[in-house]
């Protein structure tokens, strides 16, 4: 059974909740992991680098100088990648990074990140996110309390406008609903911290039972 704290809205400590290791997806899923994370990152470039051949700087096809009799090495046109304003040789051009991962890949790496959280007691359940106001430095001081000591993913069951714009300016800190959660987003940040309806809506994409008391 895999232990996971539990605090009240106000960072005090809970009882604990449990969860059978037979819903954790330990066993398999590390290349999936893999594959999905390099596939999410790679989607998340531009790909807009782009440089002009050759053929594409603008210019006449006429000779600098004559072939012979100048002394000068010979040179065909001014466009040549060895003179300055010149075209680029294999340089970039604008591309598209994405990659293809499978949607069964895709659950099982998100089941296995989940799983790993769980089993090495990153994860901490909230009873309720409740504040007296929506103030940044209150979420600092709450994610501190309850021992959040390097990064933090604050999740909710629902998308919750207080909460995100509480964490928009902690530099170690992001909050999202249990839906929009990706497997990188999971791998990015140490610590898991949800409320309850967040936790048991994460449980369910891990395709498990909701946690007991």
């Amino acid at each position: 059974m895999a232990t996971i704290k539990q605090f009240t809205s106000a960072g005090a400590a809970a009882a604990d909740l449990t969860v059978d290791d037979a819903q954790l997806v330990m066993d398999k899923g590390a290349q999936a992991l893999k594959d999905a994370v390099v596939a999410i990152r790679a989607g998340m470039r531009a790909g807009s680098a782009s440089t002009k051949s050759k053929g594409e700087v603008a210019g006449s096809n006429r000779k600098p100088w004559k072939q012979k009799g100048t002394g000068n090495a010979r040179a065909g046109f001014r466009q040549s990648p060895v003179w300055r304003g010149g075209g680029v040789a294999h340089g970039p051009h604008p591309r598209d990074f994405s990659k293809k991962v499978n949607r069964k890949v895709m659950r099982l790496a998100f089941a296995r990140a989940l799983s790993e959280k769980i089993s090495a007691g990153e994860v901490a359940v909230v009873s309720e996110f409740k504040f007296e106001a929506p103030k940044t430095k209150l979420m600092a001081a709450f994610l501190k309390q309850i021992g959040v000591k390097r990064s933090a993913l604050v999740v909710t069951g629902e998308v919750d406008e207080n909460i995100l714009r509480m964490t928009g300016n902690l530099p170690n800190a992001a909050a999202m609903s249990a839906a929009e959660v990706d497997v990188y987003t999971l791998m990015r940040f140490k610590t898991l911290v949800a409320d309850k309806g967040g936790f048991d809506a994460l449980m369910t994409r891990l395709g498990g039972k909701e946690s007991k008391q």
